[in-house]
């Protein structure tokens, strides 16, 4: 397959581009761009800065891919946007490379962004997340695998979403949302298990078993944080999935999202 460039198109020659992409009408490809195998650019999308794309993604119309962050720190320095493969960025999307020097925005592969989803400098998304219409990531948000993240959420600055949770649409996101949960509301607040995404994921019952009874003691208890955390430890088998969330909330610098029951 050869590449195909819409004669429209402004594509620098300095780019670094792999001979069986497509490129549409109106769109812009800066000079310090990598583009992978298979890749497609939509019409009138802005591909710049030092931005690499990895094979297979389709990045449809008016995407703009890899400008200057939106932070006033920003004073030109060398930062990076990268993003692997398999990724759908639907219409309008925007994704910031990194801040300070070398910094970075790193996407991992086979995600969802649907249209006007944004990614600010320095995130770190994983692998099979979907980002739902009008998501916006602030500075320093980390997505883990496979979590979801409904449409017109607001997530703040260094806040993380733990892998295989789900935050419902319209949610404002202060604090950390664990692993494996569902949260929604004005803050986010923990309603349970995402226990349709575990069955999806193939979990053992044995597995949801354990991480309901944790998820009991963390967020229903009454307890404070430190000691649910310690009745967790001793009284709940530590699968690796209960190891995982007990960890993430032991890690948690913003703190974690409270129960709906409180």
């Amino acid at each position: 397959m050869t590449m195909k460039i819409h004669p429209t198109a402004i594509v620098s020659k300095k780019a670094k581009l792999a001979e069986d992409i497509v490129i549409g009408p109106y769109s812009i490809v800066g000079d310090n761009v990598t583009v992978g195998p298979r890749t497609k650019i939509g019409a009138n999308c802005l591909i710049e800065g030092n931005t690499s794309i990895g094979c297979g993604c389709e990045i449809f119309t008016g995407a703009v891919i890899g400008s200057r962050p939106q932070d006033l720190k920003f004073k030109g320095e060398n930062v990076f946007l990268e993003i692997g493969d398999n990724n759908m960025i639907r219409e309008y999307c925007t994704f910031n490379p990194g801040t300070g020097d070398n910094g970075r925005t790193v996407v991992g592969n086979n995600n969802l962004f649907m249209a006007y989803s944004h990614i600010a400098h320095d995130c770190i998304v994983g692998n099979h997340c979907i980002i739902a219409n009008n998501g916006t990531l602030a500075g320093h948000v980390t997505i883990e695998d496979k979590a979801v993240v409904g449409g017109l959420v607001a997530i703040h600055q260094f806040v993380r979403v733990g892998k295989l949770s789900i935050v419902g649409g319209c949610s404002k996101v202060v604090s950390d949302i664990p692993p494996y949960s569902t949260c929604d509301g004005h803050p986010a607040r923990i309603y349970g298990l995402n226990l349709v995404g575990l069955k999806r994921e193939k979990f053992l019952r044995e597995s949801i078993k354990e991480l309901e009874c944790a998820f009991k003691i963390l967020f229903n208890s009454g307890l404070s944080i430190k000691h649910s955390l310690e009745k967790v430890e001793k009284e709940v088998k530590q699968t690796k999935e209960v190891s995982y969330l007990v960890n993430f909330i032991k890690n948690s610098q913003r703190g974690i999202a409270h129960s709906c029951r409180k």
